[in-house]
């Protein structure tokens, strides 16, 4: 029997999972295998080039391309300081001379006599690329990076913005159902990922960056108070390196929608625990969820749920969310699984699947508008 593929969100107290950290050009990794390493801790450096800046001197000074390096004070591969003089004329009379300053500090890298012109170039700006997670180093690429393995608790959002963050994990709300409104927020939040409830208002958001919360995870927000902190519509490439200040993730969807209460319980117990969060989200092929790691002390779990499995198809019981109207947000638990094509208001017959709800209720869904809710 040929199975469907659903997609699936990962919501478990208790997994592994190994995270690679690449730099973007060789480098020099700063751990070996078998070392613990902390979220905050640099496993791996690199130097990015500088900016170059070209400079025309024989336009300047009025010569021929050929002839400025008589005319150079620094030569190539030395430093230069800003406004240090880089080449000069030597006429009979003084008031006559022109002085050619340097408009940054960095090195000369090259003359040409062909074109006249000189490139200046900035000192290299270090990368430092940080581990993310607590765990353990279980695999070195020289040059490259590595790859840490963290023993935690991990939560899949549906949708995020910003970079990675780390922070302690500190609950706003008393139940999933409530917004996280301004006045939730207090100074001693600084640094650290607020979770919220069911909504997040614009004024939170604005609140959240004057006191510098690290990240913020909600139920829902609604898409124009998204676009008011972004300052633009947001396409559907990865999200990720946004900079607005703060890391948000959404576990269930735009509109005012109470966060899972599996979700809710499982991070308001771990409230006080330091968590790494990032907001990156890419919804199409090779799919990227936003997510909460929250290590746990544990050398390894007590039921491991690898989280990069291929799933078979829905089951029976299988936790669920549904992702379209009317019932777009409802969670409940697969009841039945009819084999027969039944016909949808569309008029397009499609597969479908029964979902008991919360409240007892059995609703009819097509298998394509529901979410798969893994490890709980």
């Amino acid at each position: 029997m040929a199975h469907s593929y659903t997609p699936g969100l990962t919501v478990t107290d208790n997994t592994v999972v190994r995270r690679v950290r690449q730099l973007p050009l060789q480098g020099t990794v700063l751990v070996k295998d078998g070392d613990l390493v902390r979220a905050t801790q640099s496993v791996a450096r690199a130097e990015l080039p500088g900016k170059v800046y070209p400079l025309n001197l024989a336009n300047q000074l009025g010569v021929a391309p050929g002839e400025i390096k008589d005319y150079l004070v620094k030569r190539e591969g030395e430093t230069v300081h800003k406004d240090e003089v880089l080449a000069e004329n030597k006429p009979f009379f003084k008031w006559l001379k022109t002085e050619i300053r340097s408009p940054i500090t960095g090195t000369v890298e090259s003359v040409s006599t062909v074109t006249g012109q000189v490139l200046l170039r900035e000192p290299p700006r270090v990368l430092e690329l940080l581990a993310y997670v607590d765990g353990l180093v279980v695999e070195v690429r020289p040059q490259q990076g590595v790859t840490v393995e963290c023993v935690c608790s991990l939560v899949q959002g549906i949708f995020g913005i910003g970079g990675e963050a780390y922070g302690e994990l500190v609950v706003a709300v008393d139940a999933p159902d409530r917004p996280l409104t301004p006045d939730r927020l207090t100074v001693e939040m600084k640094g650290r990922v607020v979770i919220g409830g069911s909504f997040l208002p614009a004024a939170t958001m604005v609140k959240a960056k004057e006191i510098g919360v690290a990240g913020l995870v909600v139920g829902g927000i609604h898409d124009q108070d998204l676009r008011t902190l972004l300052g633009y519509d947001l396409g559907v490439a990865i999200t990720g390196s946004e900079q607005v200040g703060l890391t948000l993730i959404l576990t269930e969807g735009f509109g005012a929608i109470p966060m899972a209460t599996k979700t809710f319980a499982l991070l308001s117990a771990r409230a006080g625990a330091m968590a790494s969060i990032s907001g990156a989200t890419q919804i199409r092929a090779g799919v990227i969820r936003p997510e909460i790691i929250i290590p746990l002390k544990e050398k390894r779990p007590v039921v491991t749920r690898p989280t990069d499995r291929t799933r078979e198809g829905i089951q029976l019981g299988d936790l669920v969310r549904i992702i379209r109207d009317p019932l777009f947000g409802k969670i409940g638990r697969v009841s039945a699984l009819p084999s027969e094509l039944r016909k949808i208001p569309t008029e397009s017959e499609v597969r479908v699947l029964e979902v008991q709800l919360d409240d007892g209720s059995t609703v009819v869904v097509p298998r394509a508008n529901i979410e798969v809710i893994e490890g709980v």
